[in-house]
């Protein structure tokens, strides 16, 4: 049941919360979906084809980095389809019944969003297999000798699954799915789109010249992007009468410690270690996490993609090595051995 359903208008109740605006961001149709433009028409070909066809589309799985947009795409399909869609995720699916009880409440067409689905448990993983082919789980009750599986027909319906680490996936579970979608990072010119929109549904000044600022700055990530844009609003609405142009979106992003490159306090901090504790490496992960202070799947997920991405950062055989650009951006000379291109061109990019 969603919050209005159960509570009515928001605006009745209370001022929206952040969670609240995050959703009223997310797009509700295809055509208001910013970027991944080859992703886009596929799923646009997958779903006209079931609808002609009278049929749920095939199975759908999103992969990426967080933030691309995983999650609004999964609803998009469901409103396209005109179908209820159920979120959860693979985290909490940690035994079959768990997964037996959801997929016995779909109606026929309905979407099954599963976040995170690389994570799922395998015994519902095993179910899920039946499940998405055949429609149907088969429940086992008691145990031992006795025990005696039930089988339990399902609707039809259109499973939808996100991950970000598409490695991680098992292969009887990749292949059961019918189409494969990989998002992209994007560009800064769509992400000012995004931004755009955003303002104009938030209802913030944002000239041209702040849009490409924010974008800049926003990692190639929508998610990103909405949130930096929400918090240079706060300093623009106390500090600069509310209009975000160039110089307002640099002074409060230096604020929220994001710098030229986008580089949050974390980056910053793994890149700091990396050149001043380890000479600029070759460091295990592991090691690079005890010395920043975070656990190791945080900075392998979290920092490293962008970081290598924005050619700071690389990974060999025998672990993260800082290249020429990361010496720079740390306003250090870089060793002879380092890799890398000089600042200007790696940027320049």
């Amino acid at each position: 049941m969603s919050d209005f359903e159960e509570h009515g208008p928001l605006s009745a109740l209370a001022e929206p919360t952040e969670r609240d605006v995050e959703s009223t961001l997310r797009p509700s149709r295809m055509s208001e979906f910013v970027g991944q433009p080859r992703v886009r028409e596929q799923l646009e070909l997958v779903l006209k084809g079931a609808q002609l066809r009278g049929q749920p589309p095939d199975h759908v799985l999103l992969s990426g980095p967080p933030g691309l947009g995983k999650t609004s795409l999964s609803m998009i399909i469901a409103a396209e389809l005109g179908s209820a869609i159920r979120i959860t995720s693979g985290p909490a699916l940690e035994r079959a019944g768990d997964l037996a009880a959801m997929l016995s409440n779909l109606v026929e067409g309905d979407v099954l969003f599963i976040d995170e689905i690389h994570r799922i448990a395998r015994p519902a993983e095993e179910m899920l297999y039946l499940a998405m082919e055949d429609f149907r789980v088969d429940v086992v009750v008691g145990k031992g000798p006795g025990a005696t599986s039930i089988p339990l027909e399902i609707a039809p319906f259109t499973l939808v699954g996100a991950t970000t680490r598409s490695g991680s996936l098992t292969g009887p579970l990749r292949d059961r799915f019918g189409f494969t979608g990989h998002m992209e990072f994007y560009t800064s010119e769509e992400l000012e789109q995004v931004l755009r929109r955003s303002a104009s549904i938030l209802g913030i000044d944002l000239p041209a010249d702040g849009a490409a600022e924010i974008a800049r700055r926003s990692r190639g990530t929508p998610r990103i992007a909405n949130r930096l844009l929400r918090r240079v609003r706060d300093y623009a609405e106390v500090r600069a009468d509310g209009l975000i142009d160039t110089a307002v979106a640099r002074a409060a992003l230096a604020v929220y410690d994001v710098d030229d490159l986008g580089l949050d306090r974390l980056d910053r901090a793994v890149l700091n270690a990396l050149v001043r504790s380890f000479n600029g490496g070759p460091v295990g992960v592991a090691t690079l996490a005890v010395a920043v202070g975070e656990e190791p799947t945080t900075v392998e997920e979290v920092c490293e993609p962008f970081l290598v991405r924005a050619g700071l950062l690389a990974r060999t055989p025998r672990g993260r090595v800082a290249t020429v650009a990361a010496w720079h951006h740390m306003g250090l000379t870089p060793p002879a051995e380092a890799p890398g291109e000089p600042p200007a061109t790696a940027y320049g990019r």
